[in-house]
């Protein structure tokens, strides 16, 4: 009997970029807010280079608050892939961010970046905070 043949190529193959944000710890963008990051990056000419930097800080009323900016990538990032759009996140915010999808909405109430984080415990009345 001959042994099973295993294929060695998959060990050194590079990691396939998350880009379905449902996926387990995924950080991620609905079609519609990648096209409106890709619009903002071709107005303001930001380098191709540069990541969408997802960022949590300590803020607002209920305890953190939601940053986002055009960033270099650094070491220790966890980095995602969503429509064409990078997203990079430091490994503290990530730990509050994980399985969220980012959308963008326009409504009366005006247009912007919604956040759907499944870790968050409330947010505040006017939605600019959250709490986990």
């Amino acid at each position: 009997m001959s042994e099973p043949q295993t294929d060695e190529t998959t060990a050194t193959a590079s990691p396939t970029p998350i880009t379905d944000p449902a996926m387990m710890g995924a950080l991620g963008l609905t079609e519609i807010a990648a096209a409106k990051v890709q619009e903002i990056r071709e107005a303001e000419a930001i380098e191709p280079s540069y990541g969408l930097r997802v960022k949590v800080m300590g803020g607002g009323c209920a305890g953190f608050q939601y940053d986002l900016y055009f960033d270099e990538v650094v070491e220790g990032d966890q980095i995602f892939e969503s429509f064409g759009i990078q997203l990079v996140c430091d490994q503290m915010s990530f730990m509050y961010l994980m399985g969220t999808s980012i959308d963008y909405v326009e409504g009366l109430q005006g247009a912007g970046f919604k956040f759907n984080n499944p870790n968050t415990t409330g947010s505040c009345g006017c939605g600019s905070s959250f709490s986990v």
